[in-house]
């Protein structure tokens, strides 16, 4: 399904130096909302100041034979923790070109943690339980969100300037 973007205001080609608020909807092909979408918005002027961080835990659980949460977003550099809240063990994976790993079979109440280095989209898998996959999406922009159940994603204090406004479901 392939996205389509509606952003309210359109300010991504802003020539102002000032921050400002974005709203973005994110739409399927079926004109319906895409809850889970990444959006990011990464400044083609200059490189984000200071070190990138978000309120939320950098951890992916396994709980009911899933990844919890399904996708979850952390800085470049981030150290995710992978706890094992399950009755059964987890070998979670991962092959993907922004960082392969392997945390080999742990069970109940043993975590693992991984260190992201690279931005990108990483996809997670149990070499146990084929039907389990989440995704870690890393960033290297400090103005990224995932869409609510309405396809809907507020971002606060963009600068102004030209900005490219990237989108993964």
């Amino acid at each position: 399904m392939r996205p389509i973007l509606t952003i309210f205001p359109v300010i991504l080609a802003a020539t102002s130096v000032q921050a400002a608020d974005i709203d973005v909807a994110v739409m399927g092909s079926d004109n319906r909302p895409l809850a889970g979408a990444v959006v990011m918005v990464e400044s083609a002027d200059r490189a984000p100041g200071g070190a990138i961080s978000f309120p939320w835990p950098y951890v992916v659980s396994q709980k009911n034979i899933s990844f919890q949460p399904h996708v979850l977003i952390v800085p470049v550099g981030a150290k995710v923790a992978f706890p094992n809240r399950d009755t059964v063990r987890h070998h979670v994976y991962s092959f993907s070109k922004a960082k392969k790993f392997e945390l080999k079979l742990y069970g109940r109440e043993e975590a693992r943690t991984v260190v992201f280095e690279s931005a990108g989209v990483v996809a997670l898998g149990c070499n146990i339980h084929d039907s389990m996959s989440g995704f870690v999406v890393v960033v290297d922009t400090p103005f990224a969100k995932e869409a609510d159940g309405s396809g809907r994603v507020a971002l606060n204090g963009v600068p102004g300037g030209k900005a490219v406004l990237r989108i993964w479901h």
